[in-house]
């Protein structure tokens, strides 16, 4: 039976509703840790430690559908609650417009400044060649990347999350496909991953195009619009959380990275981009729920339903609890055989890698009433308050742990320096979900 934006949501319904997007971004996080998987196994270390001290940087220049995304879905879905369908239909198609448009300006700037970029990132020699040579293949399909991004948050709204399911999973599988044909097959080394990937973002950013292109069964289709600054600065304002967001986690990532070869050199490099893409996959579950039920949240607030805005609000922290218990466990006991898939064959890089991602597996304990916090406000169309918890989670606090705890703890105050920024996160995500009770009744 087809779950709609207007019905009431029992946790069992919540779950089947959000699924589809939890799987989503899982699936959109293995991009980087296929590429990571062959290129450590088939390329060797230095290739990989290249790939982990780039990708930062190509995450930045992919955020800007995320910003679009998140906040032209609450912007929609708001309007679906109204009433107004015609009208959400060229919000919607405004959106895409824009991305397409932001996406080829901001992949030709990144092309042109990509080596010094790589170069300010500590990148020197054989290390930086193969930072451009990564990087510049990816940006080829950063606009599509922007796309697929975009139209995660939009398939939500669309009431077909299924769909975006089936599109994010073609994707995935293109990306493992040709990573095993190009890179462990026909031997062509990092090129060949680079390859792989971008080839999976072009299905992930064009399928979408061409089925809302056309007439369809979900509440969405792109159609002839008319510029609306307003409509689209709104969308941008509300949706700068989650920009800043990945913009902040893609800097701080750049710091850890100075300071992981300050203190470990290129093994630390190459142990924090393991732990990465394990938490890539598992804070996807976290993002997956707030991108599901971010639309659920917006058309209620849009309809005046407080009592199923405090009825989802509840429901989502007793899934988010039992989720980060789960993850921290799981991080602990599987940190043995997940070091051993990247790195198994450098027995001390395995061991600092093991040891990394248990302290690192502390932080799912917070993390998820962070990101669902944040998500949660810019449903509600309040983006400061978003940018606020993103701000703060993702740069002020991890920024602060990352340079002072290692005074303390050396490596393991690196390893413990996101647990203490979500924890503190944490403190600031329960003052604002307090703060504002009244104003928005739940």
């Amino acid at each position: 039976m087809r779950i709609q934006l207007s019905d009431h949501f029992t946790y069992a319904k919540l779950l089947r509703f959000t699924a589809p997007s939890v799987i989503m971004m899982i699936f959109t996080s293995i991009y980087g840790v296929v590429d990571g998987i062959f290129v450590s196994n088939f390329v060797g270390k230095t290739p990989f430690a290249a790939l982990n001290l780039v990708y930062p940087v190509l995450m930045i220049l992919g955020a800007f559908g995320f910003m679009i995304g998140t906040g032209g879905t609450a912007l929609v879905a708001k309007t679906l609650g109204q009433g107004r369908r015609e009208t959400a239909n060229q919000y919607f198609s405004l959106m895409v417009y824009a991305a397409i448009l932001g996406g080829a300006v901001i992949s030709l700037a990144g092309f042109v400044f990509l080596r010094p970029l790589a170069a300010a990132l500590g990148a020197k020699g054989e290390m930086l060649e193969y930072c451009v040579l990564y990087g510049r293949i990816i940006l080829l399909a950063n606009p599509f990347f922007i796309l697929q991004n975009v139209f995660q948050s939009f398939f939500v709204s669309a009431e077909k999350p299924k769909l975006g399911l089936f599109v994010t999973i073609g994707a995935g599988l293109t990306n493992i496909a040709m990573d095993a044909l190009l890179v462990a097959g026909l031997r062509l080394g990092l090129a060949g991953a680079a390859a792989a990937t971008a080839l999976s973002q072009l299905v992930g950013g064009l399928v979408p195009v061409f089925y809302f292109a056309r007439p369809n069964s979900s509440l969405l289709r792109l159609t002839k619009t008319r510029f609306s600054g307003g409509a689209l600065a709104r969308s941008c304002a509300n949706g700068s959380s989650e920009l800043m967001s990945n913009i902040s986690a893609s800097l701080v990532n750049v710091l850890y990275n100075f300071q992981l070869m300050r203190l470990a050199g290129e093994d630390g490099v190459a142990a924090y981009g393991v732990i990465m893409y394990v938490a890539f996959i598992f804070a996807a579950i976290f993002i997956g729920y707030a991108v599901g039920g971010a639309p659920v949240v917006s058309y209620h607030y849009g309809a005046d339903n407080q009592g199923e805005l405090r009825s989802l609000l509840r429901k989502s922290l007793v899934l988010t609890a039992a989720a980060g218990g789960a993850m921290t466990a799981l991080a602990v006991l599987a940190a043995g055989p997940l070091s051993r898939i990247f790195v198994g064959y450098d027995p001390a890089l395995c061991d600092m890698t093991e040891r990394g991602l248990r302290l690192f597996g502390i932080s799912f304990l917070f993390a998820g009433f962070n990101i669902f916090g944040s998500a949660f406000f810019t449903a509600l169309n309040n983006g400061l308050v978003s940018a606020a918890v993103s701000f703060l989670r993702t740069l002020v606090f991890q920024c602060a742990s990352v340079l002072l705890l290692p005074l303390f703890w050396d490596l393991d105050g690196v390893w413990l320096s996101v647990a203490a920024a979500e924890a503190m996160a944490l403190a600031v995500t329960a003052a604002c979900l307090a703060a504002n009770r009244k104003r928005y009744g739940y």
